[in-house]
């Protein structure tokens, strides 16, 4: 690790947040001269890739200045005064609990914008696109990064309308359908949440999230903690999304582009889990107690019917969306992220945030394979990948094939890689929860989930069979084209941190661990 002043990680930490936001300005201006290249479209993707390049820097060099010998402390921290009259502040800090999602944030972000420059989605202007993208990045690093709970609510509503146009502008079939459900869900939900938010600050006397953390619940009183984790939860349950909240996202996906489908899965729907630790565990503990049994079921409720859902897909016949199946198995995935919370647990919530990245580097993974598979044969349908096209992707594109079948096992929690960790420490938080919670119950909540792993074994292996060796390719099937060098560059990243995290998962425990200690002790200094 480097040496750097807290000044420069004060300076780093701001750009981060608030660099996407002026690259997003810059993108609707014209290019210079000197700088459009073989056209204006290209220039301004161009420069997509490089504003996003930059924060990615910028967040890999605040990782290696980041105090890692004391990870539960807030550091490069701002705070400024805003709205003096409602004590809102411009309140910046990163922790051993944020630092991952900034980092796998601005990752993600920056190869969606790189597949861009050689893979652009057809619709509309390039501007557009690009801009969309960085006021997206923006708002999702922001929600990592601030510590003010109504700065938090605005960071929360950012994202929403630059997804609302990728789906609908950029997206495939029934894309303003998906578009207006993935909206309306989100917004209903928030307009509940900001009632719980306002609730807290107005009854604790402040928004301040590290204030409220460290008084960890102290002057709230039980009823009011409850009905504030109620009105809270309820809007990041839509956003994660929770059984039964869910089913605006199989559309989304199924509609989005592939970096839509990347950036809302790698990174928007882990907004909504951050906000149960960072502001219901430690602000309103006596309240998320009351409902950690329902959170639990409602959790295991979803990995089931995940499971469920894509082995209904995947079954010959069935007509089944490839899209549409890896949307259906986030809603397991991040079931076992919910359980993980509800233990109330360090070896719970460290294995919730775990699962968190798990599932950011690798569904993030398979979106781009599904969308690489899409534009080599025109379909996600699963009977035409299957039996129409012959795909048989080990025979007609190895790497591409192979790719597919590691993201897959990586999927269905193999040992050695990235998925297996977060499952498994939330089933072993789910063994022995919080003390007073029930025991039996939570028992039985993680041996309905030990059965979603194995059902989740079931449909990602049926999809490798399917889809790579498929049907013996007929003489006149046209030949796919192999893993590309841009898509190589975009997908090797994701790739490796899959292996290292499953390998080395001290380095991500390391920094969540301390943090999750305090929090469940009570708060962050």
């Amino acid at each position: 690790m480097i040496d750097i002043s807290e000044s420069v990680m004060q300076v780093l930490l701001a750009f981060i947040v608030v660099g996407p936001l002026i690259g997003a300005a810059a993108a609707l201006l014209p290019a210079p001269p000197g700088l459009k290249g073989k056209s204006p479209e290209q220039a301004v993707l161009r420069h997509g890739v490089l504003v996003t390049g930059a924060v990615l820097i910028a967040a890999i060099v605040l990782a290696l200045g980041f105090d890692h010998d004391h990870p539960s402390k807030m550091q490069a921290t701002t705070d400024i005064s805003w709205i003096p009259a409602l004590d809102v502040r411009i309140h910046l800090g990163t922790d051993g609990i944020s630092l991952p999602l900034l980092v796998l944030t601005a990752l993600l972000t920056f190869l969606c914008a790189l597949y861009s420059y050689f893979k652009m989605p057809a619709g509309p202007t390039p501007k557009a696109f690009v801009a969309l993208v960085l006021v997206l990045e923006s708002g999702t690093l922001a929600t990592f990064a601030v510590l003010d709970l109504l700065l938090f609510f605005l960071a929360f509503e950012m994202v929403l309308i630059p997804m609302y146009f990728l789906i609908a502008r950029w997206g495939g079939a029934q894309r303003q359908a998906a578009a207006w459900k993935f909206i309306l869900f989100t917004l209903l939900g928030s307009v509940v949440m900001l009632l719980g938010l306002l609730l807290i600050g107005i009854k604790a006397g402040t928004f301040d999230m590290v204030a409220l953390a460290t008084d960890n619940g102290r002057s709230l009183t039980t009823s009011v903690q409850v009905i504030a984790v109620l009105a809270i939860g309820v809007g990041l349950a839509v956003k994660t999304p929770m059984w039964p909240l869910h089913s605006w996202l199989p559309d989304a996906h199924t509609a989005a582009p592939t970096v839509g489908s990347v950036l809302l899965a790698g990174v928007l729907l882990k907004m909504g889990t951050y906000g149960f630790v960072r502001i219901l565990l430690p602000i309103a503990p006596e309240g998320l107690h009351t409902f950690a049994p329902y959170l639990a079921a409602f959790a295991v409720v979803g990995i089931i019917y995940g499971s469920l859902a894509c082995l209904a897909l995947v079954r010959q016949g069935a007509k089944g969306d490839l899209k549409r199946l890896i949307a259906y198995s986030s809603v397991g995935h991040m079931g076992f992220v919910l359980l993980g919370i509800a233990t109330m647990t360090p070896t719970g919530v460290n294995g919730a945030l775990f699962a968190n990245i798990a599932h950011g580097l690798i569904t993030g993974l398979l979106f781009f394979l599904v969308g690489a598979l899409k534009d080599r044969t025109g379909t996600t349908d699963l009977d035409t990948l299957a039996e129409e096209t012959g795909a048989a992707l080990y025979g007609k594109a190895p790497r591409l094939g192979g790719l597919l079948a590691f993201a897959a096992v990586a999927s269905l929690g193999l040992p050695g890689l990235a998925g297996f960790w977060g499952e498994m420490l939330a089933l072993f938080g789910a063994f022995k929860p919080a003390d007073d919670l029930s025991r039996p119950a939570f028992l039985t909540f993680m041996a309905v989930a030990a059965l979603g792993t194995l059902l989740t074994a079931a449909y990602m292996l049926l999809v490798v069979r399917r889809v790579c060796m498929g049907a013996t390719p007929r003489p006149e099937t046209p030949k796919l084209a192999d893993v590309r060098s841009y898509e190589f560059a975009a997908w090797t990243p994701l790739v490796v941190l899959t292996v290292v995290a499953g390998l080395w998962p001290k380095a991500l425990l390391g920094l969540t661990d301390p943090a999750v200690q305090q929090l469940l002790a009570g708060g962050t200094r």
